[in-house]
């Protein structure tokens, strides 16, 4: 019976670090940070600067829109999808609210700040 317990609150941590994490994606939490690596950046718009915030947005756009399929995707925390014949891939790290350590707790809002991070391979 314990067991069951302690395995029904884990689940239920989960579920909560994942509706935060889909929340980060989505734009919804306004104390969340989006960081695009400059290699990243560097392969879509061959130092056009101009170009730069377009494919920022459409990057971001990208990954509001991802869909996991993988059932191990169970924190939501990071992905993968093509975009441009390239693979990019983006993780979400848990801060403190102060962006200096991780997280003690990533389920719990209040203490922590989600950093979205936009990368490729060479970032990797």
């Amino acid at each position: 019976m314990i067991e069951q317990l302690s395995r029904a609150s884990a689940d239920a941590r989960l579920a909560t670090i994942a509706r935060l994490n889909d929340r980060c994606r989505q734009g919804l939490d306004r104390t969340a940070r989006i960081m695009v690596t400059r290699t990243c950046l560097g392969t879509f718009t061959s130092g056009n600067d101009a170009m730069s915030i377009v494919v920022q947005a459409r990057l971001y756009a990208a990954i509001r829109n991802h869909v996991f399929a993988d059932a191990d995707a169970a924190e939501r925390d990071r992905g993968s999808f093509e975009f441009e014949g390239t693979t990019v891939y983006f993780k979400i790290d848990y801060y403190d609210t102060t962006l200096d350590y991780g997280s003690e707790d990533p389920a719990d809002a209040s203490i922590t700040r989600r950093v979205l991070t936009i990368m490729v391979r060479e970032d990797l």
